[in-house]
């Protein structure tokens, strides 16, 4: 085992980071790793997040039916679209499906909202019903590191209105978990900040592999970390007040 320690600066870097209305992203361009879509190369993903995205496509043969919409959007970008819509859609439409700039999963990289391939795609609302291939889509997602971001249920903590074409990369196993445990972003942080009270750790398993995902909060602007360097392990800020730590056994 080995002691390393972080400056605060680092809780806002990971795939984990939670991006809303009360937590803006802290951009970090070094960090983003974008590259185009292999089928729409004006489209910008993270790396990592666009090798899922292919893998999950080649199970399916996804990009004959369905077409990517938005990845990677700056701040200017999504400042343009949030005035455009306001303009175009109103302010209770807008407030409901399009971020406030700064506030926006799209501009870390890690969110892609995608359709099923028609004639007629709706750019800000598409349709990515719950059959066919998207279903089977959004039934593989998680075992690539993606969950569905804001739905139905978890609207008022979210407060982003129900998006099934909205997929952020969160990595595994954390895609898992929060699927397991029927978890948006949002109640995954808080969970296993409190969990660091009570158990220390969340040990996870699925077939022959197994994990523990542990909590550490920012003291004094200075984090340590335990780590196994033996073993494979991630680590993620939550873009609040710690990382969150993944140790695979």
């Amino acid at each position: 085992m080995k002691k390393v320690k972080y400056t605060r600066d680092i809780i806002h870097t990971g795939y984990c980071i939670l991006v809303n209305q009360f937590h803006p992203y802290v951009e970090n361009k070094c960090l983003m790793n974008l590259v185009p879509l292999q089928y729409e190369p004006t489209i910008y993903l993270n790396m990592d997040a666009n090798d899922a995205l292919n893998q999950i496509m080649e199970k399916i043969n996804g990009w004959d039916s369905i077409v990517p919409i938005s990845g990677y959007r700056s701040f200017e970008e999504q400042s343009k679209l949030y005035n455009q819509s306001l303009l175009e859609n109103g302010e209770e439409f807008t407030s409901k499906f399009v971020a406030l700039p700064g506030c926006s999963e799209h501009q870390t990289g890690l969110a892609i909202d995608l359709a099923l391939k028609t004639d007629d795609i709706d750019f800000i609302c598409p349709d990515f019903p719950y059959e066919g291939v998207c279903q089977r889509f959004r039934d593989l997602a998680p075992l690539y590191g993606f969950i569905e971001r804001y739905g139905k249920k978890v609207e008022s903590i979210t407060h982003i209105a129900h998006e099934p074409w909205h997929f952020r990369y969160v990595g595994y196993p954390h895609s898992l978990i929060m699927k397991e445990l029927g978890m948006c972003l949002e109640e995954y942080c808080e969970y296993i900040q409190t969990r660091l009270d009570d158990e220390n750790v969340l040990v996870y398993k699925k077939d022959d592999e197994s994990c523990e995902v542990s909590y550490i909060p920012c003291v004094d602007n200075e984090l340590e970390v335990m780590m196994d360097d033996k073993s494979k392990w991630s680590l993620s800020g939550d873009n609040c007040e710690g990382l969150i730590y993944v140790q695979f056994r």
